[in-house]
Parts: C-alpha cells; structure tokens; sequence
C-alpha cells in the first residue's frame, strides 16, 4: 500500500495515543480506508455497506476478507433499524476505548467534489463521553485507484489530521447532530479545498460512479 501510494502524513500528533477517536475523512476512492490504515498511529475499525460483505466471485471473495480481517462493520444503507444497529456498534467500539473511522458523505463522491455529511457520526460522537472526533483529509487517491480502471497505478497521496473538534457546545439532539455534521464537513472541505455540495449525491450519480 505505501509502495502504490507514497503517502505524505500530516497532523499525525492530533490522534490521541489512548481514547475512544472517531477519524472522520472524505472519500474519494475504494483505496481510501486501505490507505487510512496504512498510516494512521492507531488501527481504525470502519463501518461498510453491507454490499461488500455479499460481493460474488473472486473480487468479491478479497473484498469480503479484506472487511473480515479488518473488523469492519456492515452497514446497510437503506436506513432503518439495521443502520441503527451499525451506529451502536460503533458506539460500542469507542466505548471501549478504540478507533472510528466514518466517511461523513456515506459514499465515494462521484466527481471528487465534497458533498452533504450525514448525521451518524455527530450521533455516535455526541453519545459516548469523551470522545475525540478528528476531520481528516485524503488526496491522490482517485489518481491511485480511478473509477473504471482496473488495478492501481502508483501516485502520491495525502493525508492530513486536523484538529480536534470542540463538542462541548453541542446537545445530543436532532438540531445539533446537524450543526455537528455541518461543522466537520465544513473542517473537511478547509483541509482538501474539495468544491463543497450542499446535497447528497443523487442515485443516478453514484450508479454512473460504480458503472464506470
């Protein structure tokens, strides 16, 4: 992964050594939770669309055990109770004093743009005491691993942690999950320069994404 990669690592002393910690990034290519792993000082544990735990065939055998071996989390994201049920895995992961790491957009952005958060992440940070949530920025990886083009090519990529958010002045509920939400994807967007969405993206966009 470093040798594909030759990742540039910012901000690393912003990751507490001990402590529940959500790492909180953008998402611009499949290899990004790859390259997180590979360079951050403690092992995140990510959630991931369910999708990848019922791949088929012999890419989806290596996507399966690569979420298997990693600790992933499944994560269906047709809402309901079963995304409920990832949120209080999560809880349960800081709970016990480990690493978080949730792409607040949900999805790989389909053109690189930074889009809308979702609300879990806030949900989840404003739950469990203590925790230390940490935007994170990550660059070069569409150029590593491009949408529609098989195996990777070797590039340079960034990684930055910024700092810490303040959650002191938030309550836990509906209105400051949101303000949460706005407030990281806004730290995200000051660290990547990414052109920011104000929505989600839309079906069509993400089906053209996995359709490249």
């Amino acid at each position: 992964m470093r040798w594909f990669t030759r990742p540039e690592l910012v901000g690393r002393h912003h990751v507490p050594t001990a402590g529940p910690v959500i790492l909180a990034p953008n998402h611009l290519a499949e290899v990004d939770s790859l390259v997180l792993s590979s360079v951050s000082p403690r092992r995140p544990t990510f959630v991931a669309k369910s999708e990848y735990f019922r791949s088929s065939g012999v890419r989806g055998l290596v996507i399966r055990w690569v979420c298997t071996a990693t600790g992933q989390v499944p994560v269906d994201r047709h809402g309901g109770s079963r995304s409920t049920a990832a949120l209080t895995a999560a809880q349960g992961i800081l709970s016990a004093g480990g690493v978080w790491a949730i792409y607040p957009e949900g999805t790989r952005s389909p053109d690189g743009r930074l889009y809308r958060g979702h609300t879990g992440v806030a949900r989840v940070a404003l739950a469990v005491p203590g925790v230390t949530l940490i935007p994170v920025a990550i660059s070069g990886t569409r150029e590593v691993d491009a949408p529609g083009r098989r195996g990777w090519r070797r590039g340079k990529v960034r990684v930055e942690f910024g700092n810490p958010l303040d959650l002191s002045q938030y309550g836990d509920d509906p209105a400051d999950w949101r303000r949460l939400t706005g407030h990281l994807i806004a730290a995200v967007r000051d660290l990547t320069g990414q052109p920011y969405i104000n929505r989600y993206p839309t079906r069509e966009e993400r089906e053209a994404r996995d359709a490249a």
